[in-house]
């Protein structure tokens, strides 16, 4: 009998700024609307409402265009910067390189706000307005919206595509750039003694984002903090019922990706 091939890393990620941070929350709602897409009934339909409002909620927080203009302007400069190593491959640098500026190009060009179009749209409107109230967007709150639900599979997910496509470009950059982020670490192999890790973090360039890998079968998973200067992580044995989860007192053995780019 041959051998199973192994199992794949479970990875826990760590942003270290507001503005990687943001980037993390909307990837996350961007793969949740793209998973509820594949399904046609009404709850699904009510999941990608909820997440293109949760989009906006995240967008209206700050001038996250302007933020992520500036993060893949400094990516570029940086990709420049590596041109000049003879070991670099040029093409593939210059294909990445590409996306790179073309994506900085169309967020630049554009002049409205990030997803703009939408906050005209009365039933995400209405959906977003009563977002607060717990269970606020059933039938009898929004009669508009149960009628909608009801509508034909085809029409409610050309209008949920039609929505979404308002966020590609922005979607597409976000990718971009956060792959490029993960991509930039070589891991290596720590062990955080009795369930305990700290190391100081560089400062130029600066770390953008920790990354650590563990066998899926792990019974603990990772607590990562970090400041400025160093960052701790410390491993958890979950908590069962009402017992609070506790520090692993084993070793263990761990993959550390210090992202910077």
């Amino acid at each position: 009998m041959s051998e199973r091939p192994p199992s794949p890393m479970i990875v826990y990620e760590q942003p270290l700024s507001e503005r990687i941070r943001a980037f993390m929350r909307l990837e996350f709602l961007f793969a949740r609307a793209r998973h509820l897409l594949e399904q046609d009934d009404a709850w699904a339909s009510r999941g990608v409402v909820e997440t293109i409002n949760d989009v906006m909620a995240v967008l209206g927080r700050s001038d996250l265009k302007k933020e992520l203009v500036k993060e893949l302007e400094r990516q570029a400069g940086t990709l420049e910067n590596l041109a000049r190593n003879p070991q670099v491959d040029e093409a593939r640098l210059g294909a990445v390189l590409a996306r790179v500026r073309d994506s900085w190009s169309r967020l630049r060009t554009s002049e409205s706000a990030l997803g703009q179009e939408l906050r005209d749209i009365e039933l995400l409107s209405a959906v977003r307005q009563r977002s607060s109230i717990p269970a606020g967007s059933c039938g009898f709150d929004l009669p508009a919206y149960h009628q909608w639900l009801r509508r034909p599979v085809a029409e409610r997910q050309q209008d949920l595509l039609d929505w979404l496509a308002v966020f590609d470009d922005l979607g597409e950059s976000i990718e971009l750039c956060l792959s490029l982020i993960r991509q930039s670490a070589v891991a290596t192999h720590e062990v955080a003694g009795a369930g305990f890790f700290q190391r100081n973090l560089e400062t130029t360039p600066p770390c953008q984002m920790l990354r650590v890998a563990i066998p899926p079968e792990s019974a603990w998973y990772p607590e990562i903090s970090a400041g400025k200067h160093r960052f701790t992580i410390r491993f958890m044995i979950p908590g069962r019922g009402a017992n609070r989860a506790t520090q692993t007192d084993e070793d263990v053995a761990f993959d550390l990706l210090c992202c910077m780019i």
